[in-house]
Parts: C-alpha cells; structure tokens; sequence
C-alpha cells in the first residue's frame, strides 16, 4: 500500500463522498404548515432524507463509499479491466439523478405544494458533484489503446 499513488482527484472524491454522507442526515425538505405531512408525520417541521427515504438513503450511503473504494484500489495498485474511476463517476451520476428527482422534482409528502427543499439537499448534491468531477478526472488520466476501425 502506498498513499502516495493518492492524487487531489481522489481526494475530492473522498471529500466529496463524505459530504453526501453528512447531508443525508442533514433536512432536507420542509413542510410548511400544520396541513402539510411528510413520511407520516405532520409539519411544520425539517425532515433528513434519512429520515423520510427509507431504502434510497441505503443507496445515497453505498454511494458516499464508492470513493473509498476508488481510493483503496488506487493505494493498492489492482488491475482493472476499466479505467479506475470510472465506476465511481458512473454511481455519482446515478446518485446525482436520484436525489435531484427526490429532491426536487418529485418531493415526498403532501400536499406537494406545501413541501418545500432544504439546505442539506444542496449540501449532499455538491458532495455527488464533487464524487463526479474527481472521479471523472481520475478515470480521464488513463490512456485507451486504440483500436482498428471495426473491431469491437
């Protein structure tokens, strides 16, 4: 194992992981009034996706632990058949569009018009970004042997 083999690109991953981490506990929607419920429980009040998505908030974490992943393969040098970094980039992508639909588009709780967003969403979708562009740029440092024109 060597930490040097870490570049900033998986660091910012690192960094970017433990965000989304940290902002899935952190509220994420608001109901505005007495009228307004999310996940069965009535408002007003401030609800963590933790809280009010019970099988996505697995996802969310299993995706904050991608770059970890990424940075133990890096230290110990494995062979992949991929460029490193690309997988994690690929979950950071899929982590982003989840929780902007979740977040944004789609909230839960109703009425919808009464529900609105948070702090800590903004908080978890900079940690995916930043899961994205460190990953991205490590995947983007290796070079692909080219092939002839009609080979798979």
């Amino acid at each position: 194992m060597d930490l040097r083999r870490l570049t900033w690109h998986e660091l910012l991953a690192i960094a970017g992981g433990a965000l989304l981490a940290i902002g899935l506990f952190l509220p994420w929607y608001s109901a505005e009034n007495r009228r307004a419920q999310i996940a069965g429980t009535p408002g007003p009040g401030d609800f963590s996706a933790w809280e009010v998505h019970e099988i996505m908030r697995w996802l969310w974490l299993a995706a904050a632990a991608a770059p970890l992943i990424l940075a133990y393969i890096v230290v110990r040098g494995h062979a992949l058949s991929w460029a490193r970094g690309e997988m994690t980039a690929v979950v950071a992508i899929a982590a982003f569009g989840f929780a902007a639909y979740n977040g944004l588009v789609d909230r839960p709780g109703e009425p919808s018009g009464l529900i609105g967003a948070k702090w800590g969403l903004g908080v978890a979708l900079a940690g995916i970004l930043a899961m994205l562009v460190g990953s991205a740029l490590r995947a983007s440092e290796v070079e692909r042997a080219r092939k002839p024109p009609g080979v798979l």
